[in-house]
């Protein structure tokens, strides 16, 4: 490779990574991600120990109101009285709810119910109390079919079913859905991350330099090509510097502030066990839960949640064993790169082609409209789908394909669709690459002229 290219390269790089902006935003971010980690866990856990009381007025005289079983972060309590003095006890109390059963209501007539609050309802509450009504009435359906309680009891089951991937040879691997979602996503937003943010500096170094006249000079002694290749190969290097100390702090940042919250997650959960068992025995939570099992329950079940909390724990760690790892780093450094350089080399022309940075939004959106709508379908449609026809097209078309993908890698990808996309990648970067450097050698020396779709594709065509 020839030396003036490197040189360009070299100088992209020591140029940004010793400016103290680079060094600020290095340290920042990995406090940011931990900070903001920290306080949606602390969302998090107060919201766990939330527990809405909602007061339940039961004019139905079909017992459906004393039938409601609470759960942990709501439990019925109930009322008697007319509806509107039972409002305006309500408004002077601070629970989360009024649930009015009236007068007719019957696993035939469900009609009527109303749920008075103190401002907006949030969907998850009033999903919750709909639950709660139509397991009851599903309950009383079943016992006047004549079903007894302990039959009934018996008929129900908790099934947790166990996902388990069975390739062409035959072999078995465990299968979270959840987990290999959440990494196709990571990995998905880091590639779109990368390449908008660093495409634009390329855009924006190339105008800066252009406008500054820094440009010809360089030119006496660089080509066209190796300038524009040097600086994104440049850039990019900064770009995985970044992200390799991102990496590194934000792990470190997030084992200390993770440690902290899980510390203090057991702690709050010993003590709300304790406090379970007392509440049981004063006979207080008996009475609120409108079931004698809701308190009962409460105590024993802290245990179980916590042990299915680090058995779940292990199980992510034993899937992520399980996925072709291999396959993925493989796939990811080489999708990583070709994307970057593909988009790299368009964000390069157009800081070339125009002179004021604010005429760079007209030609920004056709080349970033492509990797916006690769990350929006991508996990809308494609995470649900990995396998299927919009999955696929999108995953070979070299605009799309490195977000589309590095999404499908995790779920498991056949080796030819996988070959041919990444050839098809390679293709698609050396065309637009081919082009870009056309209107890069043109452009950057093209002062005072308003740049419009035909100038650009006329550049391309130009000798010399």
């Amino acid at each position: 490779m020839d030396s003036k290219f490197w040189l360009v390269a070299q100088r992209e790089y020591l140029t940004r990574v010793r400016k103290r902006s680079f060094l600020i935003l290095t340290l920042l971010v990995p406090l940011l991600i931990a900070g903001f980690g920290f306080f949606v866990a602390k969302i998090a856990m107060s919201d766990n120990d939330t527990v809405d009381v909602v007061r339940v007025l039961d004019a139905s005289g079909q017992g459906v109101g004393s039938r409601l079983t609470s759960i942990k972060q709501l439990q019925f309590v109930p009322v008697q009285g007319n509806l509107e003095d039972a409002k305006k006890t309500y408004l002077k109390s601070d629970d989360a709810g009024l649930l009015y059963l009236p007068a007719g209501l019957s696993p035939q007539n469900t009609g009527g119910v109303q749920l008075f609050a103190k401002g907006n309802v949030s969907l998850k509450k009033q999903a919750a109390v709909e639950s709660a009504l139509n397991k009851t009435f599903s309950d009383l359906k079943m016992q006047q079919s004549g079903l007894s309680q302990e039959k009934l009891d018996q008929l129900k089951s908790n099934v947790d079913v166990t996902s388990i991937n069975l390739d062409e040879s035959g072999k078995e691997k465990n299968s979270n859905a959840l987990a290999t979602s959440g990494i196709s996503y990571a990995l998905a937003l880091l590639i779109y991350m990368f390449i908008f943010i660093y495409g634009v500096q390329i855009m924006r170094g190339v105008g800066e330099e252009k406008s500054s006249r820094i440009m010809e000079v360089m030119l006496s002694s660089v080509k066209p090509f190796q300038l524009m290749m040097g600086k994104i190969i440049g850039i990019a290097a900064v770009g995985l510097t970044q992200f390799l100390l991102w990496g590194i702090l934000s792990w470190g940042a997030s084992t200390i502030v993770g440690t902290y919250v899980l510390d203090k997650m057991s702690t709050k959960k010993t003590e709300v066990a304790a406090a379970g068992a007392t509440t049981t025995e004063d006979g207080r939570t008996v009475a609120a839960g409108s079931s004698a099992g809701a308190g009962a329950t409460m105590a024993p079940g802290q245990a179980p949640d916590a042990a299915t909390a680090i058995g779940n724990r292990f199980s992510v760690f034993k899937v992520l064993g399980e996925l072709p790892i291999g396959t993925i780093l493989f796939g990811f450094v080489i999708y990583f790169l070709g994307g970057y350089l593909l988009y790299g080399a368009l964000f390069g022309a157009i800081g070339a082609a125009v002179d004021d940075q604010t005429d760079t939004q007209q030609f920004m959106f056709p080349i970033t409209l492509p990797l916006i709508l690769s990350y929006i379908i991508g996990v809308s449609v494609i995470l649900r789908n990995p396998d299927g026809p919009v999955a696929f097209w999108m995953s070979m078309i070299p605009f799309t394909s490195p977000i589309a993908m590095v999404i499908r890698l995790p779920f498991g990808v056949p080796m030819w669709q996988l070959a041919l996309s990444i050839v098809l990648l390679i293709i698609g970067f050396i065309g637009t690459v081919w082009v870009a450097a056309r209107i890069y050698r043109v452009g950057i020396l093209m002062y005072g002229k308003k740049v419009t779709y035909g100038e650009l594709s006329k550049w391309m065509f130009y000798k010399g």
